[in-house]
């Protein structure tokens, strides 16, 4: 197929240059989406139907046999070799069961070791003589050890994943899942199904992955190109914010407020105070004539347009036209017959200009956030009744700045200054979204998401019980209020494929302190992993630690409090032992990532260990978030975890 696509001659096929080079791209983007992966096979199941998908059961027609795959394959003469997993026929390879077989007399999984076929395995849905039992393949290919980035997910899809994944594109979905319970994975493949579905409509209005750092987004890079969809892309919330550049930070206190929603009610108020009510007339001379609109006449004009309530920036370009339409008014009246080009001139009139400067000046949102931050007269009267003089206080800069490019600015200021600039000028809005890790954004980083979904939908991911900033996310459904998507669907996943049974029971211990009304995880994995609690002297514990799972295969964690890594590192130093930074890929020589608490999120490990679980609650502002930050890291690994401790471990894992 990519040999084919190669081989195309588009020289009398375009009609200019331009044609040519978009062609062009298409087909060099074509040939990537058929590289060969050389460990990952292009099929992994098989359908055999009683009877043709669609035939009426009475016709009695033959059944049909399909090889579902990553993609669509088909063969020189264009029949269909390998089903797209995301076709309708290839649906009850996920949801067939003995209970409902849709039809299906045989399923197929088939069973791979670095790409190459090893096992096949059969489940003869129809026949009421077999018993139904749970796959040995699909159980190992759950438990198989993981070296690199994350894999896809799409020969493994559950039942309950998939109704997730295929639901439509019209409408928003929220997944509350565990850790281990595959949403993140569910989410990129609920893209990728819906670029299969609705692949015009979304190349039109694109689609974004936002992800809570570079390091998961690096780690989940490869999952959409190995189901051949290159087009999605990817971010965090500091990217779609970035109006200035981010120096600062904010302590705890600061950055509660400066999230709270009720910030986007100050800018509303501070962007808008900067339209005054006219007092003099308009006078436009054109020749020997000149037209006058009265102080009174502009002043329902610009009444109007605020009670139209569109964008600041969309009214102030309309005040011009609507004065110009006031002139051409009185024309008519006085015989005259203007047209539209007329108006424009009127518009452009050196008295019109003035008098929108005048009354509806320029805003810049990052001077106007500057101005609310250091300006406290200036904040005070546009946060009355909404912030408590305290909060104006925690918000207000300690010292003056120059400008905008010398001032400090941090996350949170980013995010108040898109907020403006979405009150001056409209944020374009995307096909679909994808927000990962959501338990986390504060009220107005969910309006900065929203503003990119506003005629689209998303998909939202996330954990209540790992929310892990001080403004973590409270119930889905406030959250959902924030991103304007009130209508969406709550779905939860409680099935975990990914930790242990044994370290996801001992982690759990910790969700009546930090989430009490969320259901525990259940493992299904059959393995219940290696899980060891074991008293440290000191440093080389830890790395002695680290040296038994390096003898295990897969990758390795070392998740330790942020204020512990640098003495970790000089130690795995001094013992030799090679070792990476999250999000950098894992290779057979280099299998050890060290990874501080903070980055720790939506990561996962064959083999972890965790150092000094009381130092990662202390590194938090408040022991319910240090708590949550523990729960995380305890619940990365997929085969095995090893926690090391020299000070006592805190009481609510007791």
């Amino acid at each position: 197929m990519r040999e084919d696509v190669e081989a195309l001659d588009i020289r009398d096929v375009t009609a200019n240059w331009v044609n040519a080079q978009v062609l062009e791209r298409q087909i060099d983007e074509r040939i990537k989406a058929l590289a060969d992966l050389s460990d990952t096979p292009l099929f992994f199941g098989r359908l055999d139907y009683l009877r043709a998908p669609g035939a009426d059961r009475a016709e009695g027609a033959e059944g049909e046999r399909f090889y579902i795959g990553r993609r669509h394959v088909h063969d020189a003469d264009g029949d269909p070799m390998v089903i797209d997993w995301r076709a309708p026929v290839s649906q009850p390879f996920y949801r067939a069961s003995k209970k409902d077989p849709m039809d299906v007399g045989l399923r197929r999984r088939f069973g791979y070791t670095g790409g190459e076929l090893t096992a096949y395995e059969d489940e003869h849905l129809s026949d009421p003589a077999e018993a139904a039992r749970a796959s040995r393949l699909l159980q190992q290919e759950i438990e198989k050890p993981r070296v690199g980035p994350m894999r896809d997910i799409v020969a493994t899809i559950q039942p309950e994943q998939d109704e997730i994944v295929r639901s439509g594109l019209g409408g928003t979905v929220c997944v509350q899942g565990g850790p281990g319970t595959g949403k993140t994975a569910v989410g990129l493949h609920r893209v990728a199904y819906l670029l299969y579905a609705h692949r015009e409509r979304l190349a039109r209005t694109g689609t974004l992955v936002i992800g809570p750092n570079k390091s998961f987004l690096h780690y989940i890079e490869q999952v959409l190109p190995a189901l051949g969809e290159l087009t999605v892309r990817q971010a965090t919330v500091d990217d779609l914010v970035a109006h200035v550049e981010v120096r600062g930070t904010d302590d705890a206190a600061a950055a509660v407020v400066k999230g709270d929603a009720r910030m986007a009610k100050v800018l509303r108020r501070a962007v808008y105070s900067h339209v005054t009510m006219p007092t003099e007339p308009v006078v436009v001379v054109r020749g020997s004539r000149r037209w006058r609109v009265p102080a009174y006449e502009l002043e329902d004009i610009v009444r109007e347009l605020l009670d139209r309530d569109i964008r600041y920036g969309a009214a102030r370009e309309a005040l011009p036209q609507r004065i110009a339409h006031a002139v051409l008014v009185q024309m008519e009246r006085a015989g005259e017959a203007p047209d539209d080009r007329v108006q424009d001139a009127v518009a452009r009139n050196s008295a019109v200009k003035a008098a929108v400067k005048a009354v509806w000046p320029a805003v810049d949102p990052a001077k106007l956030v500057l101005r609310l931050l250091t300006d406290a007269d200036f904040l005070a009267a546009h946060a009355e009744g909404i912030l408590s003089a305290d909060e104006q206080k925690t918000i207000l800069w300690a010292k003056p700045v120059r400008g905008v490019k010398s001032a400090k600015w941090s996350p949170a200021d980013a995010v108040l200054i898109d907020e403006a600039a979405d009150l001056v000028e409209r944020t374009h809005s995307l096909g679909h979204v994808v927000l990962d890790e959501a338990q986390d954004l504060s009220p107005m980083q969910y309006r900065a998401v929203g503003r990119r979904c506003t005629t689209g939908s998303a998909t939202v991911l996330g954990d209540l019980a790992q929310g892990t900033t001080p403004w973590a996310t409270r119930g889905w459904e406030e959250a959902l209020a924030h991103l304007g998507k009130t209508d969406a669907v709550i779905e939860e996943l409680t099935a975990g494929f990914r930790v242990p049974t044994d370290v996801i029971a001992y982690a759990s211990r910790l969700l009546p302190h930090i989430a009490p009304g969320l259901t525990p995880v259940a493992s299904i994995r059959e393995n219940p992993g290696h899980f060891e609690v074991r008293p440290a002297e000191g440093t080389p514990d830890v790395v002695a630690a680290c040296e038994e799972s390096l003898r295990r295969e897969g990758s390795i964690g070392l998740i330790a409090a942020d204020a512990r890594v640098p003495g970790l590192a000089a130690a795995l130093t001094e013992a030799g032992i090679p070792f990476l930074a999250p999000g950098e890929e894992t290779t057979a020589q280099t299998r050890l990532t060290l990874v501080p608490a903070s980055l720790a999120k939506g990561l996962e490990y064959d083999h972890v260990v965790l150092d000094e679980p009381q130092a990662v609650v202390d590194g938090e502002p408040d022991e319910r978030t240090g708590l949550r930050r523990l729960y995380v890291a305890l619940t990365r690994a997929v085969s095995g975890l090893i926690v090391t401790h020299a000070a006592p471990l805190p009481p609510q894992l007791a």
